[in-house]
């Protein structure tokens, strides 16, 4: 009978164990409550990569980026390649407007491919931003940096095109490279390839 009562004991968890897992549920649920705080509660985060540098392409990017800055989100935007172009500070004034290929100008491709139609298209397009009262280029890189976004030049593509570091806005993070740049969009809510 002392047997079945040992037998009877083992299958039956004690008032210690019983103590001990609801120790852990509590411990796992506060553990939760405090992640869903911290998503619901903590900064979002936004990477864009500008991968391109036309006129039309340079807004996109610094748009999205100074809209969500607002929004208190915290932005990213790696610019590697062409799109390094609206961090070179002499650079991003002369962006250019290519007519050819893009279906929505207001001209026909094979009028666009003549000689110094990119001149004419861009000019067209600076026009209509200057009329709407768009900000520029510039502006919107210098909203972006007073609102916290950080504007990252790739840094292989810094050496590739053989700039220096003082090419660049103030406040333009530089030496940042592809794995960075990984590392940051793993950690981000949205990412954006522009």
């Amino acid at each position: 009978m002392s047997t079945d009562a040992t037998a009877g004991s083992d299958a039956d968890p004690s008032t210690d164990d019983l103590a001990e897992l609801q120790a852990q549920v509590e411990a796992l649920e506060t553990e939760l409550a405090d992640l869903r705080s911290d998503v619901e509660t903590g900064p979002k985060k936004m990477v864009i990569i500008a991968t391109k540098g036309t006129l039309d392409m340079a807004y996109p990017p610094l748009i999205l980026a100074s809209t969500a800055a607002a929004f208190g989100y915290d932005v990213t935007v790696f610019h590697t390649f062409w799109g390094l172009e609206i961090l070179h500070e002499k650079n991003s004034k002369n962006l250019q407007l290519s007519s050819v290929g893009n279906p929505n100008m207001p001209v026909p491709n094979a009028i666009a491919a003549l000689p110094g139609m990119d001149r004419v298209t861009t000019r067209m397009m600076r026009n209509k931003i200057a009329d709407n009262e768009v900000a520029s280029v510039e502006e919107l890189i210098d909203v972006s940096l007073e609102s916290g976004v950080d504007l990252q030049a790739c840094q292989m593509t810094i050496d590739l095109l053989g700039y220096d570091e003082e090419d660049f806005y103030d406040g333009v993070t530089t030496g940042v490279g592809a794995a960075s740049a990984f590392q940051e969009m793993v950690e981000a809510d949205i990412q954006l390839l522009v």
